[in-house]
């Protein structure tokens, strides 16, 4: 008797180690990507983080300048070109916005704190002009406007939070 070759379990064994391969090659790319996703959101995330402490840094200059300034220690000549360098750095954090790549869920988010970094900058110009008039007109204004910007700041907050506690990458 003549024994058959053994083809058919050899073709088996290739094709189970073939989806083997498979599937160990799908692991690894999920894995992958959700590590390329996390990495991701942790850029986005330090980022942002970074835009907001240097508008915090650049207010909080300002803010302190300003007080300087209604105590008589700076001129107003000195005051207006404080501001107008104070402006040109809110334009450059604003911007910085624009080059984020955020995450789906944090969209929003981002484009709130855009909204009040640019209505603050608004505000601030008013002020400015207030500061060169002396219209009271154009101060009650910067205030209103700066109140708006404190709301989407507000909503900001808010928004990036919620996403924060419903995103998984």
């Amino acid at each position: 008797m003549k024994k058959k070759p053994v083809q058919s379990s050899k073709n088996g064994l290739y094709f189970v180690i073939i989806i083997g391969i498979a599937i160990i090659g799908l692991v690894v790319g999920v894995s992958y990507y959700i590590d390329q996703a996390k990495i991701s959101g942790q850029r986005f995330g330090n980022s942002l983080e970074q835009i907001q402490s240097d508008l915090k840094k650049e207010t909080s200059d300002y803010e302190s300048r300003k007080t300087i300034w209604h105590d008589g220690r700076l001129t107003k000549d000195e005051i207006l070109k404080i501001s107008e360098t104070h402006l040109i750095e809110l334009e450059k954090i604003a911007e910085r916005y624009d080059k984020l790549k955020p995450p789906q869920a944090f969209t929003s988010a981002v484009e709130l704190f855009k909204r009040s970094t640019q209505t603050q900058l608004e505000s601030d110009k008013l002020l400015k002009k207030w500061i060169e008039t002396g219209d009271n007109s154009t101060k009650i204004r910067s205030d209103e406007i700066m109140q708006q910007s404190f709301e989407y700041e507000t909503s900001a907050l808010a928004s990036y939070n919620t996403a924060k506690k419903g995103y998984t990458p």
